[in-house]
């Protein structure tokens, strides 16, 4: 069995555990939150600090051009879909709602455990990349929605200030040029905590799954999955091979954009009053295609 069956079904596996737990009510949609503050507080920033701690930083300036890559497909999809849902005449909110969940990719939860399980840690390194355009598309969008639909700066910024993967990647990076030691115990420590975040991660998602979104929200579900699952990793695509790049960021690039609709869409639905329900049924339901969807891509490329 190859390595990218090997790792799909391995996170099918652990989808369906969190789901089969919620079915006989072993867990439940109230454990959703803090099993995901104990992942984004705790057991994430662990695993980025980690990896970048000891990684070879001399990499740097090939790996800088993986934001670039997200942020440009994001963009690209985001405008297409604009044009595109002014044609079905919705209103401002569902437009938004809708819109923050093609725009923002989960590179993070989804896009971690798939590219370490395919592409090894040097894989992993590069999907840390991918993920800091993601954070700037969610600062972005957050002064965006600002302005759209009210809201303070400050609240947006504050935000962004104290998201602890960022606060990781900046740690490790700031460890790892100074050469600061920090000892095998916290090293074990951080490595043995950031090894839990994968597993956590998925057994949340699939705490989360509700097949009754499918009826709410059907044609937006369409749309989006068509939008997120293919119209964005295909303008990556283009972009990648249009500079050049090949080997891990030529695949990683495109594997990232490749993930479905990131959470944090549904944070920013929910912080501005959007219709966050119609978000979640879209980022739920394309969640769960990417599982058909990104196995495909894999191969492909």
């Amino acid at each position: 069995m190859s390595a990218i069956e090997t790792t799909i079904i391995s996170i099918i596996i652990m989808i369906g555990l969190g789901y089969f737990l919620k079915r006989i009510d072993f867990l439940s949609e109230k454990d959703i939150d803090p099993f995901n503050k104990i992942v984004m507080y705790i057991l994430m920033p662990c695993m980025i600090f980690h990896a970048i701690y000891n990684a070879d930083l001399s990499l740097i300036p090939k790996l800088g051009i993986l934001p670039f890559i997200i942020l440009a497909s994001s963009f690209a999809t985001g405008i297409a879909s604009y044009f595109i849902l002014k044609q079905f005449k919705l209103d401002d909110i569902k437009l938004w709602s809708v819109l923050v969940t093609v725009m923002i990719a989960n590179t993070a939860f989804m896009g971690y455990p798939v590219t370490l399980g395919i592409y090894g840690q040097a894989g992993f390194l590069r999907a840390i990349f991918c993920d800091m355009a993601t954070l700037c598309i969610f600062l972005i969008l957050s002064f965006v929605l600002i302005l759209k639909f009210g809201g303070t700066v400050k609240t947006a910024v504050k935000k962004i200030a104290f998201f602890p993967p960022l606060w990781a990647v900046v740690l490790g990076l700031c460890f790892n040029w100074l050469n600061i030691p920090i000892g095998s115990v916290l090293d074990y420590t951080v490595n043995y905590l950031g090894q839990g975040a994968i597993p956590l991660i998925m057994v949340t998602l699939g705490l989360s799954i509700d097949f009754s979104a499918l009826s709410r929200s059907k044609s937006m579900i369409v749309f989006t999955s068509i939008m997120k699952l293919a119209f964005f990793p295909i303008v990556a695509f283009l972009i990648v091979n249009y500079l050049g790049l090949v080997d891990l960021e030529y695949h990683v690039a495109i594997v990232e954009a490749a993930m479905p609709s990131g959470m944090m869409s549904l944070l920013l639905a929910i912080t501005y009053k959007l219709d966050y329900e119609l978000t979640s049924d879209c980022i739920l339901i394309n969640t769960v295609i990417s599982l058909i969807t990104l196995p495909v891509i894999i191969m492909l490329i």
